[in-house]
């Protein structure tokens, strides 16, 4: 399964056709991120419901946020060095094992620190996953098809937003905070099934390994100079979506003066839009090339946050339309910033390379959330002092990441012309 990329601006790459199988794959792990992203995101709505159950501060609860992050950063880079030696999809099996048990973990939590340890085993199995999914993607997925199969693998975010926190927020109001992650993993384990039965073997990379050890192979992977361009950018990347992300709602609600009763249906909306954009964004990425794709984003991310940042009192459209307009920046410049970044690392040391980023992405998410907290203040009426600044910043940050995107579409052009 081994693809042969093709150049990423060509005017041809719309037309190459998913075979059946390649459908089927690129559903199975669609649906697989959407239980990962779900079992993410679904504590933080549980919060108003779960700390009075546990009797716990937001400060502890805070803390079990966190150690999923943790713990995934921990793991990515620990299974670096083995990530190569595996048949891919028997790796991918055994870690969402692990996350299913961790997640029934949290289901089953009785106090606080139960559901801290299982919080940590879940983030232990479930941060590796995405670096697994996306080594397969670009094993199966030639260059010139792997925009359209990003797109699609993003919109598992919206449909966690417009289908999995409803539910789970429905099933936690009538059966307990509980009820939502076993819901995840009654979906997880039907998932794992499908994926089992349905996902061929990806087994090629292991015909081309040379490092005898874990850590060997993971000092060759993390020296290489085109990996450590591609390592900073997604640091950065992550650094500014995660600055805006924790302080959103607060500033929705005490900022903007939208009631927070309001807050489900602009993540709705959002979720909606997110759903178009994604598939339409890797369309055009495949079509046009993902750099020329990801300078529009940064454009249009750039004048969104800006705009967002600094509003005042807003009418709730106005706000619906602000964020999905921002969000199509957001995704112009995911979507083809994972394209490229996908063809970077050889075959033999792609898995290595993705788990050495997921983590990247975890502890640059942390440090963006750090510092955003730093920059923010919170003044007695609940509003917001300096979001504006945040806005600043991730300018700054966008305008360096598309300088470094730039050298790494220069490397995938390099890349591409080796392999003619």
């Amino acid at each position: 399964m081994e693809s042969t990329p093709a150049s990423p601006g060509a005017s041809t790459a719309s037309t190459l056709k998913f075979t059946t199988q390649q459908k089927i794959v690129v559903g199975l792990l669609a649906f697989l991120q959407f239980t990962i992203i779900l079992d993410f995101m679904i504590l933080s709505p549980l919060g108003a419901v779960l700390m009075p159950a546990l009797n716990i501060t937001a400060a502890q609860f805070g803390t079990v946020v966190s150690a999923y992050a943790i713990s995934a950063a921990i793991s990515g880079l620990l299974a670096a060095g083995f990530a190569d030696r595996f048949d891919r999809k028997k790796l991918l099996m055994f870690f969402y094992i692990g996350f299913i048990a961790g997640t029934l973990f949290c289901g089953l939590a009785p106090n606080y620190h139960a559901l801290l340890a299982a919080r940590i085993v879940t983030g232990l199995f479930g941060g590796v996953i995405g670096s697994i999914v996306l080594a397969i993607t670009t094993d199966i997925f030639p260059l010139q098809q792997r925009g359209r199969v990003m797109g699609l693998l993003q919109t598992s975010f919206a449909a966690s937003q417009i289908l999995g926190l409803p539910a789970g927020l429905f099933l936690s109001n009538h059966w307990g905070w509980h009820a939502p992650f076993l819901m995840i993993v009654a979906a997880s384990a039907i998932a794992g099934i499908f994926i089992w039965i349905h996902m061929p073997a990806v087994t090629e990379h292991l015909a081309l390994q040379s490092d005898k050890k874990a850590f060997v192979h993971l000092l060759h992977t993390v020296q290489k100079p085109r990996y450590l361009l591609a390592f900073v950018t997604t640091g950065i990347l992550s650094i500014g979506g995660f600055m805006l992300m924790p302080f959103a709602s607060a500033f929705t609600v005490h900022n903007m003066g939208i009631d927070y009763g309001s807050l489900p249906m602009i993540y709705l909306v959002t979720g909606f839009a997110s759903i178009l954009i994604g598939p339409l964004v890797g369309k055009i990425s495949d079509t046009i090339g993902g750099y020329n794709t990801f300078i529009f984003g940064s454009a249009v991310s750039i004048v969104m946050v800006l705009i967002y940042t600094h509003l005042g009192v807003t009418p709730l459209p106005v706000v619906m339309l602000v964020n999905s307009l921002m969000f199509v920046g957001i995704f112009s410049r995911m979507i083809p910033s994972q394209t490229l970044m996908s063809a970077i690392p050889e075959a033999s040391s792609r898995g290595s390379f993705m788990s050495v980023s997921a983590s990247l992405q975890q502890m640059a998410g942390g440090l963006g959330a750090i510092i955003a907290g730093a920059i923010v203040v919170q003044e007695s009426t609940g509003a917001l002092v300096h979001y504006d600044i945040i806005g600043y910043v991730m300018t700054g940050l966008s305008v360096t990441a598309l300088i470094l995107m730039y050298f790494i579409d220069r490397d995938v052009k390099e890349i591409l012309r080796g392999k003619a």
